[in-house]
Parts: C-alpha cells; structure tokens; sequence
C-alpha cells in the first residue's frame, strides 16, 4: 500500500514517530525538512525529479554536506513510511574530517572561565550546570534526568534515543549536587529545575549559557551544552585512551561515532605534523 505524499501522509508519519518513540528534537527536525520539501514540491510530492530538485535546492544554499545528508535521512525514512523507499535518495560522499574546527572547540580554560564567571555572579544553579555537563558529558536532553535519587546513588539512570544507560556521577561531583540540593531544598526529582519547579528544558538552558558566555568574555559560537559533551570525551580520552570505555560512557552504539569526539584541533594536530622534522630549514 502507498500513500499519497502530502501533508495528510506527513500527519500519518508525525503520528508513526510518536508511536517509534523517536526523540523530540528528531521529530521537530524531520517535520521541519519535511515540510520544507512539500512546500518546495507544490504540496505533494509526484515523482523522484521532485526529491532531486529539493536535493538540488539545499546543496545551492550552501548548507553543509552533514546539513545536506541530514535532509535526505529525514527524506529517505518518509519515503519507506509511504511506500517509495525505490526513490531513495543518496547521501552526499564526504572524507571524514581528521580535526576540529578551532573556531568552535572549547578549550578547558574557557570552560573554567565560564564557571569561574557564574560563581563570581552567585549563580550556583548555572556552575552545576556547567560542571555536571563537564564531569558527565550529558547531553541536553538528559539533563532532566539528573535526579536527586540519582545523585544519592552516584549514578543516574538516563534513557535517550530509544536506550537506556546508567551515567555514574563522580565522587566531588556527587558531594557538590548534594549540598546544592539541600541548600535548594530539592529532595526528589531533577535537580535542574526553573522558579516554579519545572525541569530545565532545552531553550532554557540554551539562553542561560548564551548569557553566561557574553559577561564572561568567551565567543558565545563555542558555548552551547554539546561542546560541554564534546570537552568531557577529549578530555576523557586524552587521559584514558580508552575509546570503547568512552563510548559506553556516552551512550554510542558505535565507536566511529565516538571518534568525532576525540579528534585533535587543526592547530594541536598542526603541531604534531611539524615534529615530524621531515620539512626542514
């Protein structure tokens, strides 16, 4: 059977991930390509000239190969969902980058400076924050899932992307979230919470740290929670060197996904090419 590749087909397919358990952020992500391609197609979607010329139109906007191929997995899933999965699309062939982008590492003394500012400005809720993204590598959907109970067991139990894992909480971690709780009189639940008790959603945070970023001083590009994940698995691997322990610990079900995370900067791995002492004076 085959659906009609409208915006009656995409209510189905909303309704389809709703059932699948897909994450918010997929979902929002998937509708918006979504609905940007039946937009671009008239309102339906007829034949594969369609999805080329929606390809076509990403690639003329300059968006990135990863944005690129992004839009075409969200395509791709709608067009299985409706019964043309032979109209698949092809991803764009991108060569792995082997470093970071400068420009968005964040390194460790701009991570110490962000939470040197929040102390300075007596926001105790924002150093947690901050360290506990830091010393667990969260991401910022599973902050929520940092619980009292949790910190009490030095171990939190996060369920994220249809898997569910335990996060262990270190030991100057645990005792600090303790004392905050306390001091907070937060005895059950998330520990991250707004004024009227409500988990910290996503915007919430998001806004908190762009604000922290312009008073301390740091490019507000490099501050957003997933650099804080980012900085926790370097950081992790430069001392372990141990990529599998590290992709447990992140919750990857695979390891070529952890190696995003630990690649070196442009200018460290720069560096290490010149001691090479192959090209000489």
């Amino acid at each position: 059977m085959r659906l009609t590749m409208d915006k009656q087909a995409l209510e189905l397919f909303r309704r389809e991930m709703d059932q699948r358990e897909y994450a918010p952020a997929t979902k929002r992500k998937y509708s918006r390509i979504l609905g940007m391609l039946l937009d671009h197609a008239g309102g339906e979607v007829r034949d594969k000239d369609a999805l080329l010329a929606f390809k076509a139109e990403l690639r003329e906007r300059g968006l990135a190969p990863g944005t690129v191929n992004g839009a075409v997995v969200a395509v791709n899933t709608f067009l299985q969902f409706c019964g043309y999965g032979q109209w698949r699309l092809r991803t764009l062939r991108v060569q792995r980058r082997s470093f970071r982008d400068p420009d968005r590492e964040l390194t460790e003394k701009e991570f110490r400076k962000l939470v040197q500012t929040a102390r300075d400005s007596g926001d105790e809720r924002m150093v947690m924050l901050l360290e506990t993204g830091g010393g667990t590598g969260v991401r910022v959907s599973e902050y929520e899932m940092v619980t009292v109970e949790g910190v009490r067991a030095g171990r939190s139990v996060i369920a994220c992307k249809g898997k569910t894992r335990e996060v262990l909480i270190p030991d100057l971690l645990r005792k600090k979230l303790e004392d905050y709780c306390r001091r907070r009189n937060i005895t059950s639940g998330p520990v991250f919470v707004t004024r009227s008790g409500k988990p910290l959603n996503r915007s919430n945070i998001w806004k908190m740290y762009k604000r922290l970023a312009e008073k301390a001083g740091v490019d507000p590009a490099k501050v957003f929670p997933h650099n804080f994940r980012h900085l926790f698995a370097a950081t992790y691997y430069r001392e372990n060197k141990d990529i599998v322990r590290l992709a447990d610990i992140l919750g990857h079900s695979s390891i070529e996904t952890t190696r995003i995370y630990t690649m070196h900067s442009g200018e460290e791995q720069r560096r290490q090419m010149d001691k090479l002492g192959l090209v000489r004076i």
